[in-house]
């Protein structure tokens, strides 16, 4: 059994009658959403793709704020939500949270990127 069929194979085994999809206009806080968009986010490459499209996001406000020229606002978006998205479709293999729930996963986007820097910083410093 090669590695893609046992993913698809555990995914069906993950949904069933006792064990439905979640969906995320379900949740009524952030607080009970995050776990669930961590959930969605297991896959290591699909959370690099993450961190790296919020980088550069900033650089292109930051561009934005520099030469007040408004291209840079459609460049962060499409940096932003295209890594995601990549992850999500190419190796995720589900889609974005933020079809269904665009503030909160937008909030989640920054949270999961504030505790990669936080975890890095720890990984430096041998914590």
């Amino acid at each position: 059994m090669n590695a893609t069929h046992s993913e698809a194979a555990q995914t069906a085994a993950s949904v069933t009658p006792l064990n439905p999809p979640v969906d995320p206009r379900s949740f009524d806080s952030f607080a009970s959403f995050y776990p669930f968009y961590l959930n969605e986010h297991r896959n290591p490459t699909c959370r690099r793709l993450h961190f790296v499209g919020s980088s550069l996001t900033l650089l292109c406000l930051a561009a934005l704020v520099a030469t007040r020229n408004p291209w840079w606002l459609l460049a962060g978006l499409l940096c932003g939500y295209g890594f995601a998205w990549v992850g999500h479709f190419g190796f995720e293999k589900n889609k974005p949270a933020s079809f269904k729930r665009p503030l909160y996963s937008f909030m989640g986007d920054w949270v999961m990127y504030r505790d990669m820097w936080v975890q890095g910083f720890k990984r430096l410093k041998g914590d």
